[in-house]
């Protein structure tokens, strides 16, 4: 597969200065679902904020600690969404610190009344790694106000690739965690990932002129307008192909990402079914595809 970012190589542990007053340091867990690894950010010069601290690595854990300068401390611990490569270190680094950790919820808060029926009837994840554990000491509500030592940050619900995901506005930079990437699409996959969310966060951080976006994983993205633009026709045109492969006939989510995807490594076909489950019960949701059963993992949808 090729590289998508072949120019984005930064050391893990080591913090780097994208902006006055912002550091990222890359956790050390690469994969095909986290290219290099977790972002994540420092924010202020004396007060400051983290933005994702990452996995439950030590090795992470003591890069943020030693990134810290004399007169500095950590006094915010902010977490876009709970999956287990942004949240779990947020525990170990608070006790660390004495910073409270902010999110909007637990693992299940933000999901849609469908999802979260989706949920109930025993829907599972398909293995993205939930962190079930996860529990923020304040809660941050959309449009919430985060005040610290010379920054504010304002955070913005932004569900799609996980119910509780948010981003945070700082002045016309953006973290905007797994919602966007430069280097690929988000999985979204339900009950944790709900595409009719996915879309409306699209389309609310279309509205504003972004500078910049600081994403979850990989490099800034640079044109925002166009990323988001981008990110939005992928997923229309990926709507058209499954209702075009359901005009020949009933299938599962499992059977028409075989059909669609036919250029990805086996190592993310998984991911890809997830995604094409979430296009189809949003399908399901607007009326343009049926299922005789209840929806599921391995639910037989038709063309309506």
């Amino acid at each position: 597969m090729q590289d998508p970012q072949p120019d984005f190589r930064p050391r893990p542990g080591q913090p780097e200065e994208l902006a006055p007053g912002l550091r990222r340091i890359l956790a050390p867990n690469p994969s095909p679902m986290t290219l290099r690894g977790t972002n994540s950010y420092l924010l202020g010069t004396r007060g400051l904020a983290v933005i994702d601290p990452g996995p439950d690595d030590p090795a992470h854990l003591d890069a943020l600690l030693a990134a810290l300068r004399p007169g500095q401390r950590i006094t915010h611990i902010l977490v876009t969404h709970a999956h287990i490569d942004h949240s779990p270190l947020a525990r170990p680094l608070s006790e660390a610190t004495g910073a409270p950790v902010l999110a909007f919820g637990d693992a299940t808060a933000g999901r849609s009344e469908a999802m979260q029926a989706l949920a109930e009837s025993g829907m599972m994840g398909g293995g993205e790694g939930v962190d079930a554990d996860f529990a923020p000491d304040e809660i941050l509500a959309d449009g919430a106000h985060v005040t610290g030592d010379g920054w504010t940050l304002d955070a913005l619900h932004t569900p799609g690739h996980f119910g509780n995901h948010l981003a945070f506005a700082w002045d016309d930079a953006l973290f905007c965690g797994d919602l966007v990437m430069g280097w690929a699409s988000s999985l979204v996959s339900p009950p944790d990932g709900d595409l009719t969310d996915f879309m409306a966060s699209l389309e609310r951080l279309s509205a504003h002129p972004w500078r910049v976006l600081h994403s979850g994983h990989g490099a800034p993205v640079d044109a925002p307008a166009k990323r988001l633009a981008a990110l939005r026709d992928h997923r229309l045109m990926r709507e058209r192909q499954i209702l075009a492969a359901l005009d020949d006939g009933p299938t599962d989510a499992t059977e028409l990402m075989a059909r669609i995807y036919t250029d990805i490594p086996p190592a993310l076909r998984p991911a890809a079914a997830r995604n094409v489950l979430a296009h189809l019960i949003d399908l399901h949701a607007r009326g343009h595809a049926s299922t005789p059963g209840t929806l599921t993992e391995n639910a037989v949808f038709q063309r309506v």
